[in-house]
């Protein structure tokens, strides 16, 4: 609390005691600072500007919840920790310096800024943010979508349990696959039954799929680590699949289940996707 009647670096004090250090310039300008006296006072040494339009409070050395909401008052009022650093702040993964990951909502917004890996994104919702610690940041089910591609599949899959330890909520089932494991079950299943090897893990249009046959334009998905990731991954997933048809490419979505349960079936769908005679 501020008490009446206090002066402008003591509101500024207070605000930056509340936000792990860091203030951004909008801020200092509504606690009465002109833009020469925010120069005035980084030249002295009594602001040290950490990103373009924030800067530290009476010194730079900031914690890491300093850094990473410095990073996100950089990127706007939209703007939320996520991926590695979202993570981090869960205590999924144990904080390291580097880049600070920020998305935003849509596919515009602030220039990208040195130390700020930005993403944009245009599924972004209400739903998938909350806050930790004073800083916006991505729900942990919304983080642990995002980790996998940040993260090696073996820190990805501690990652999940420790939100299981931590009571937090993934939609993430700990005991699924991990990606490479089920990549190896699936090329298994092509070898066994005599089906071309895919190409994996590339890029399509942009996107990076799971399986592929470029000549025959046929895409598989394997979603056995993607057990129950909410509406936002379910959109994604189709609006995905969308523009991979668009381009003329045919998607298929095969579970853990499926691949491992009833290889058979699997695989005569395949053959006839591909033209492979038994």
């Amino acid at each position: 609390m501020v008490r009446k009647g206090a002066t402008t670096d003591q509101r500024i004090a207070a605000l930056a005691a509340r936000q792990h250090g860091v203030v951004s310039l909008g801020q200092l300008r509504e606690a009465g600072l002109r833009d020469d006296a925010v120069h005035k006072r980084a030249r002295a040494g009594r602001l040290h500007r950490v990103h373009r339009g924030v800067y530290a409070v009476g010194h730079a050395n900031l914690s890491h919840p300093g850094r990473w909401l410095a990073a996100v008052l950089a990127c706007g009022d939209e703007a939320v920790l996520s991926h590695r650093s979202a993570a981090a702040l869960w205590r999924l993964v144990e904080p390291r310096r580097g880049d600070t990951h920020v998305t935003v909502p849509g596919r515009g917004g602030r220039k990208r800024q040195p130390r700020i890996r930005l993403h944009r994104s245009s599924t972004l919702t209400t739903t998938d943010v909350t806050s930790r610690l004073g800083i916006p940041v991505t729900t942990p089910a919304r983080t642990i979508v995002a980790l996998r591609g940040t993260a090696t599949a073996a820190e990805w899959r501690r990652a999940v349990r420790q939100a299981e330890v931590l009571g937090l909520r993934t939609g993430v089932d700990p005991s699924a696959p991990t990606r490479s494991e089920l990549e190896d079950r699936f090329l298994g299943l092509c070898a066994r039954h005599r089906l071309p090897r895919p190409e994996i893990n590339a890029r399509v249009g942009g996107w990076e799929v799971d399986f592929l046959w470029r000549e025959q334009r046929l895409i598989v998905e394997t979603d056995g680590y993607r057990f129950h990731r909410g509406a936002t991954a379910f959109e994604d997933d189709h609006a995905r699949d969308l523009d991979l048809r668009g381009r003329g490419y045919g998607v298929l979505r095969l579970t853990y289940r499926q691949v491992t349960g009833d290889p058979a079936r699997v695989a005569g769908l395949l053959r006839r996707e591909l033209h492979v005679a038994a």
